[in-house]
């Protein structure tokens, strides 16, 4: 029902107007046999058949009108309702915490908010207002029949029921053909994806040739799913077009015979304009089941398509991911406390790189996260950032990590890892990913904070210089100080950031810490790092080691040396 009301105006108007064009349809009719049985029977002269004639294209010209504007209506509601869903679905989705995404196939994902997304765009498009014309349509035309000929009426209504039901009957076998259909192709989505992630692990391996043959195995499973539902849509229209048939030639039967004095059920002598009515409306019945019919399989493949969906994402927060995201901060940054309460973090083979951690972070904190490399001090950044499930408990200004939402965490926790992702585009694009809306100007005092002019005001054209995918043309130390000016034009109270100077030269790296704690004053700055120089900017020291975190103010200098 939701959805319906996604389709807004343009799904009511697909909806009316083929039944308005059914309406003017039998004033056709009407028309027509008049101005037959007058030719015929009357032997009326053509000057005065001019005006119903004239009439006659006037109508089949307006409901040509008609079924155009409908079928563009329809494809307008249809192309918003997916379009909509889509943009529901990816919202929920990121939404989520990463490791939901983690636990399921993105080719299956893919599948899911591209293809099945897709695969209800007919259902609304060409299926619902064919539903409405066949269950309208087909019983109003037989009605207006019954005055005219009541045998005529009484053969179409009991023919026309007939049609749905036998194709009811085929429609369960094709809506549990498609949902198989359905999942097979969503099986291959997520089969084609990984084997392509991992392509050159299987080339290293040599197991190309053995996986594509599971490929091509897959493939002809989906065919011959495929070529299934498209037999039983061929049953389906096969069974529709024989009682359609069989209707249309009882009526002309009845009509002829009456017409030769065989049959004489009526008080008198059937009219040639009667019986000419009947023969043109007889027709007409069965088109809307033709039509739907012709759609009917777009109904199974919505519904199949429709529950992929659910079972995909019956595990999303929908509460969540409808509420209105946090504006984010602008003003003066009011940074919130950071608590640890026995938090854990364990190794997907159980063993814990951090157990039992209590700790609690004054506002403006500045602390080194030192240890041995390998100890942890990603894993936990990430946790703290709400990227990792932990045991225990994370808050943020009092508040469990867990009940936030991640667009919450977001808008108060940036995190910049070791390995920052560039994408393909100018430089000033890629800091400006952190805030789409920023100002040119934003994005060019990000920029010097972060030395990023250092190395750009060197290049031809500045920021606007073009780098590829993962920051190919760019350094090490370059890639991670463009990632730190997008932490700058975020603008949030906790800054997370991992070895932000490990590929930088001592004198590259003083100017970067001198830009980062201007930037830090007021906020919460925890820096996972082996370096010293930027250990002794911070004002407390986080130490990881065998499993346990240990939470102290650094000592002064001279205590140091002493200690």
């Amino acid at each position: 029902m939701r959805l319906r009301t996604d389709g807004g105006a343009a799904l009511w108007i697909s909806l009316i107007l083929p039944v308005l064009s059914g309406c003017a349809l039998v004033v056709q009719a009407s028309l027509l046999a008049q101005v037959l049985g007058r030719a015929i029977a009357d032997h009326a002269p053509p000057a005065e058949l001019v005006a119903p004639i004239g009439m006659i294209g006037l109508l089949v010209v307006f409901r040509g009108i008609l079924g155009a504007m409908g079928e563009q209506a329809g494809s307008i509601a249809g192309a918003r309702i997916t379009t909509l869903l889509r943009s529901s679905l990816c919202s929920r989705m990121l939404a989520q915490r990463p490791e939901w995404t983690a636990s399921r196939a993105s080719g299956a994902l893919n599948a899911t908010i591209v293809d099945q997304v897709e695969a209800l765009d007919p259902f609304f498009a060409r299926f619902l207002p064919a539903m409405i014309q066949a269950t309208l349509l087909p019983l109003a035309f037989a009605v207006v029949v019954l005055p005219v000929d009541w045998i005529a009426g009484l053969l179409l209504l009991i023919t026309a029921p007939l049609i749905p039901l036998f194709m009811a009957l085929a429609g369960w076998g094709a809506e549990a053909a498609k949902k198989t259909e359905a999942q097979a192709f969503a099986r291959l989505s997520a089969h084609f994806a990984d084997r392509l992630r991992g392509l050159l692990t299987l080339k290293l391996f040599g197991r190309e040739d053995a996986e594509t043959a599971a490929v091509h195995s897959a493939s002809d499973a989906l065919r011959e799913r495929t070529m299934k539902v498209l037999r039983i849509a061929f049953l389906s229209s096969a069974t529709l077009e024989f009682f359609a048939a069989l209707g249309v030639a009882g009526v002309a039967l009845y009509v002829g015979l009456s017409f030769l004095g065989m049959v004489d059920l009526r008080a008198g002598m059937l009219p040639l304009q009667a019986g000419l009515f009947c023969l043109l409306m007889a027709p007409e019945v069965y088109n809307p089941l033709r039509t739907l019919a012709a759609h009917y399989h777009d109904r199974a493949g919505a519904k199949a398509a429709a529950e992929l969906i659910l079972t995909e994402f019956a595990t999303v927060d929908r509460s969540a991911a409808a509420r209105t995201p946090q504006r984010r901060h602008t003003g003066p940054t009011l940074v919130l406390p950071l608590a640890l309460r026995d938090v854990s973090l364990v190794l997907p083979d159980g063993s814990f790189i951090l157990q039992n951690a209590w700790c609690d972070v004054p506002r403006g904190t500045h602390a080194a996260l030192v240890g041995a490399s390998g100890c942890g001090k990603s894993s936990l950044l990430n946790a703290i950032a709400g990227l990792r499930i932990s045991g225990g408990e994370i808050a943020l200004n009092g508040i469990s990590i867990a009940e936030l939402r991640a667009e919450t965490i977001r808008s108060q926790v940036t995190l910049i890892g070791a390995r920052p992702h560039l994408f393909e585009g100018t430089i000033a694009d890629n800091i400006r990913l952190a805030r789409r809306e920023a100002s040119d100007a934003e994005v060019l005092a990000a920029a010097q904070r972060a030395q990023v002019m250092a190395f750009a005001s060197a290049l031809p054209a500045g920021l606007d210089t073009r780098i590829g995918d993962g920051g190919l043309g760019l350094s090490g130390g370059e890639v991670q100080r463009i990632a730190l000016a997008r932490a700058y034009l975020l603008d949030t109270p906790v800054l997370l950031l991992d070895e932000p100077t490990a590929h930088l030269d001592r004198a590259t790296e003083a100017r970067v810490l001198d830009g980062l704690m201007e930037y830090a004053a007021n906020r919460t700055l925890i820096v996972a790092t082996h370096s010293t120089a930027l250990t002794e900017r911070m004002s407390h020291v986080m130490q990881l080691h065998d499993g346990h975190l240990y939470f102290t103010p650094r000592l002064a200098p001279a205590l140091e040396a002493a200690s």
